[in-house]
């Protein structure tokens, strides 16, 4: 793990081959805290996930010129429209030239082609999307856990679900990718924040996501996990069920 500022404590670790979370934690008055990252996939066009809020532009912008030139960046991608999301997604525009958002066509149409300062490049169910040698599929997953225009990428490569706000994990001070278990501290943060929307196709759509086979699972909020990807998400859907 790379520290790119001394201050915030905003680092950087490679999670999968080429695939780089960005970490910033926050320590919340009154103790616990929280973490925000973004997924930076380093290749001919790069893709950063997640822009991080807005006035975390600084940190996450000073972490991605540590792997390569900002102005590089080619696709910069969401799961849903949230600031944490895509707060500071203009201000990526700004200094990427070549750069275009990505997300779901849901998205598209209902927010970022007005949002956005560029148009974005809206990807159907299932499309497949090359940025050199690694390779990312956009899943539609409306109101998983909310917003109906929500949606997932998958790194074929490296088998990494980019996953958004699904086992977010509270806590700010969590090792960057882990192997121990998630979705007990990930339940018990969504029993206490109830952030789910209660969609009644939670587990097909759970399916969905499994059948990627993912072995990485790019989490938005804690630490990056890794192991049998489709088993937990399994677990996940039982857990919503019950």
């Amino acid at each position: 793990m790379t520290i790119t500022n001394g201050q915030s404590g905003t680092n950087v670790h490679e999670i999968a081959d080429g695939i780089y979370r960005i970490n910033t934690p926050v320590v919340i008055d009154g103790g616990g805290g929280f973490s925000f990252n973004q997924y930076l996939i380093v290749d001919d066009e790069p893709l950063l996930f997640h822009t991080g809020p807005r006035k975390m532009f600084p940190l996450v912008h000073e972490a991605v010129k540590t792997l390569l030139p900002a102005g590089r960046l080619r696709y910069i991608g969401f799961s849903h429209v949230e600031a944490d999301e895509c707060g500071s997604l203009n201000e990526w525009l700004a200094i990427a030239p070549q750069s275009v958002p990505v997300c779901g066509m849901v998205a598209a149409m209902v927010s970022i082609s007005d949002l956005a300062d560029r148009a974005p490049r809206a990807l159907a169910d299932g499309e497949l999307l090359a940025l050199g040698k690694h390779c990312v599929r956009w899943l539609d997953a409306p109101h998983l856990p909310h917003a109906w225009e929500c949606g997932f990428l998958t790194e074929e490569l490296t088998s990494t679900l980019l996953c958004g706000d699904l086992f977010t994990q509270g806590g700010s001070d969590l090792a960057p990718v882990t192997e121990s278990d998630i979705l007990g501290p990930s339940e018990a943060f969504r029993h206490q924040m109830d952030y789910f929307s209660h969609t009644k196709n939670a587990r097909a759509m759970l399916e969905k996501l499994a059948s990627t086979n993912p072995r990485t699972l790019a989490c938005m909020h804690g630490s990056a996990w890794r192991g049998d990807g489709a088993k937990l998400l399994g677990a996940l859907a039982d857990a919503l069920a019950a």
